[in-house]
Parts: C-alpha cells; structure tokens; sequence
C-alpha cells in the first residue's frame, strides 16, 4: 500500500480496469447499472464500484460469516468460494479473496451478485439498528476526550481516512497512549496488505507529528487471525533464509 496521497481526479479510461453492464426491465423503466473495479494495493482485494451510493459518510466490515449476517449484500459475497472479506465504503464495495483462489474465477460471480442486488433497491442492511452499529463510531469526538485525542480523531477523519478509501481501504482509531503512541487499525484493502507499514510510518506517522506535536509515534493494532498469520510469514521467511546455509554446509 503507497504512501498517503493525495486523491486525483481521473478519467474513467485511465483508472477503471473493468466494467460490467446489466440492464433491468419493468414496464414503466428502463435501468442500467455499471459496475467498474479498481484495482488496490493489496493485490487480493479488489474495489467495486456500483455507481450509487454505498454507506454514504461511513463505512463496514465483515471478515466472517457470522458477522455478515447483518447485510443480505455481504452474507452472499462471503458464500463464494475464497471470498474471506468485504468491506463497504462510501460508495465502492473491496472484496478481499484468499490466496488460492484467483480473480478469473470469483469475480463474474461478484459482479452478478452486486448488478443484482444493488438493482432491486433491497435495504444494505436488515435494520436501522444493524447500519448503525456497523458504521464507524471511533473518529465520534466524546466529551470526555482530551484536546489531543480530539485533534487526532479529526485529523483522522478529514484528511486519512478519504485517502485511504481511494485504495479501497480504512482505518479505525483504536486508542491514544501516555506515552504518545496513536494505536490505528487497517481495514479493507489495507488488511493485511504488504505496504501498510510504509503508508503507516512514512504517510500517517510524518502527518500526525506533523500536525499534533503530542504525537511520538503510530502502532498498528492486529487481530489475532492477522498476527497468527504474520508470524506464519516470518517463520516461512526465516526457513527460506536458512535454506541455502544447509546445502552449503552439505
């Protein structure tokens, strides 16, 4: 994932990898729906882009099954196979895949389930209650927040996370410790993508100092499944390291 940017405007040609058209018929209309993707950072996820809005000002996640309940949308994408993750922005939909499975087979399926869904009209989400709780409460300024904290939360909001949300992404605010460290989760795109150290430290870290001086530093916050499988990586790196030493040594 790069560094934060800033978001340019571009021409559909020059930003758009692909788009699907479906085309519903009733006896008084005639709706054509386009769904464009862009492609993120995190080469397994993509971000589908409906042409209508999404959760607008917000956003959700859901990373299992049982979480996707919520949302008659997400709890269809998470039944294709090799679908692990879908995450809604304002108005674009990043679906996250394993490794296993490749785009050119999950994909046609994503794009008829979205044209479908997004063609009828159906609520995203099964109540008033469910939307609420999925959107995100972290960068909400409390009374009981210091001038510090609220500063971090509204740097967060007006200027992070929109560029964020350009690579199909997030980040949630997590918590603000004594000794200066802004504790940040990744989501989207940015769950789990190679580059999210980078645009931690040389995008949000240098922007934070920058503007709030009680800021010393960024740490990212991990799930349990996303440091199991962090660790997993490191142990596969030090085995291929350690590799060449053996036949070497033979």
């Amino acid at each position: 994932m790069p560094s934060l940017r800033v978001p340019t405007l571009t021409t559909p040609s020059s930003s758009r990898t692909s788009a699907n058209t479906v085309r519903r018929q009733t006896p008084t209309l005639s709706r054509s729906m386009f769904i464009q993707t862009e492609s993120t950072p995190n080469d397994d996820s993509l971000k589908f882009i409906p042409g209508v809005d999404v959760v607008p000002g917000g956003s959700a996640e859901f990373l299992d099954t049982r979480s996707a309940l919520t949302s008659p949308l997400a709890i269809r994408l998470m039944g294709i196979e090799g679908v692990r993750a879908v995450f809604y922005g304002p108005d674009f939909v990043t679906v996250s895949k394993d490794s296993e499975n490749t785009w050119a087979v999950i994909k046609p399926e994503i794009y008829s389930i979205l044209m479908e869904f997004f063609s009828s009209g159906q609520p995203l989400f099964r109540s008033e209650e469910d939307r609420e709780a999925a959107g995100p409460q972290d960068t909400r300024i409390l009374e009981t927040d210091s001038e510090t904290v609220a500063m971090i939360k509204e740097l967060l909001e007006t200027r992070v996370r929109p560029a964020i949300m350009e690579d199909g992404g997030d980040i949630e605010y997590r918590g603000f410790s004594d000794d200066g460290i802004v504790q940040l989760k990744l989501k989207g795109s940015c769950r789990g993508c190679s580059s999210s150290e980078v645009t931690l430290k040389s995008g949000i870290e240098r922007m934070m100092m920058h503007y709030i001086p009680e800021v010393k530093g960024i740490e990212q916050v991990l799930d349990e499944e996303e440091t199991i499988s962090l660790e997993e990586f490191q142990k596969l790196e030090q085995r291929l390291e350690n590799k060449p030493g053996k036949k070497d040594s033979e």
